[in-house]
């Protein structure tokens, strides 16, 4: 046999050794959902109502932190007619006062958190012309001080049962900036930083983190989003993108993977092909990918003088504009998922 030829076999049987040793690892970190107690941040609708049935399809006690008290009250008779264990508690996570007493409140019932999913998001559109300081801060308190809220009052719970689970759920958006998404962006950005680093501090005492960086799907919260500048213009494109099938992924598909990525403890998941293949083109061209973005920039509608700076939710800006055909599936989605 050629020199080559047993340096390839070599090379090969050590990547299979690598590959089953990895796998053999992450299965021994693989935990069971039945009996813990779960706490879910905008757990109310969407992503997080989502993920909360499967959850309580796993046997899990879970808690939904939201701050829409009607909301709430929807979202737990929906699980409990699946014959989950729940409890709602109004929440403004951006307070930090509130999360203490939510959590105060979850173990004196409960007496544990085990697994934290920090969900809770605020999604604003529209050119950076309209965008005011009032918007950023906002969008900072829900993303980044929100989670730190919640994390550094969980913590001390878990590593004093040297376990623990934490998901943050960031963006795409958190590793590539997209234009009129201004705010959301900056604070994706910092969540994805604050879960990076306090996964790597908290390994040692058996939590585990995992930062979530899904693309585009479809959980029916463009209904919800707060769009500025030419307002329906804005919620047009907004929606129809999150909504063509093939560019986006539908929320119960994601919230399965996210799930999976909790149950073994994972690092980091990227959602859909399209979101991988951008963050790696950002690592590897970014140049190219600014240039690109800029290019999207240009096509995106202007700004709308003084009467842009009002905010309005994306279901007062329904209009011709947006194509029900093509958006068909995100208004199923609202519907299904407690967003209307």
């Amino acid at each position: 046999m050629k020199q080559e030829q047993k340096f390839a076999l070599g090379l090969a049987a050590g990547l299979g050794a690598a590959l089953v040793a990895g796998r053999m690892a992450r299965a021994r970190h693989a935990i069971d959902f039945n009996g813990r107690v779960v706490v879910i941040t905008g757990g109310s609708r969407g992503l997080g109502l989502v993920m909360a049935r499967m959850l309580v399809g796993e046997g899990a006690r879970v808690v939904l932190l939201a701050r829409d008290m009607g909301e709430l009250a929807r979202a737990s008779d929906d699980l409990e007619s699946r014959g989950g264990e729940v409890m709602t508690l109004r929440c403004d996570v951006r307070r930090r006062a509130d999360v203490r007493a939510a959590i105060d409140q979850i173990v004196e019932r409960w007496h544990a958190v085990d697994v934290l999913i920090n969900n809770a998001g605020i999604i604003q559109v529209g050119p950076l012309e309209h965008m005011e300081h009032e918007d950023f801060e906002n969008a900072m308190a829900t993303h980044f001080w929100g989670p730190l809220h919640l994390i550094l009052e969980v913590t001390p719970i878990m590593r004093h049962r040297g376990f623990g689970r934490i998901v943050n759920i960031t963006s795409i958006g958190g590793k590539l900036a997209v234009p009129h998404l201004a705010p959301y962006c900056a604070s994706k950005f910092a969540l994805v930083g604050l879960s990076d680093a306090v996964r790597a501090e908290l390994d040692q005492f058996g939590i585990r983190v995992t930062t979530v960086a899904p693309g585009l799907m479809r959980t029916g919260s463009p209904v919800n989003a707060q769009f500025k500048g030419q307002h329906e213009v804005e919620y047009a494109w907004f929606k129809t993108a999150s909504s063509i099938p093939g560019l986006t992924i539908a929320a119960e598909r994601a919230a399965r993977k996210i799930i999976e990525a909790c149950r073994y403890g994972d690092g980091e998941l990227t959602i859909t092909p399209q979101a991988k293949v951008a963050v790696i083109a950002n690592a590897l061209a970014p140049v190219a990918v600014s240039r690109a973005l800029a290019t999207v920039a240009r096509m995106l509608p202007g700004p709308n003088g003084a009467q842009g700076n009002a905010i309005k939710k994306g279901r007062e800006s329904e209009s011709s504009w947006t194509p029900s055909v093509v958006t068909k599936l995100t208004d199923r989605a609202a519907v299904a998922n407690n967003e209307i």
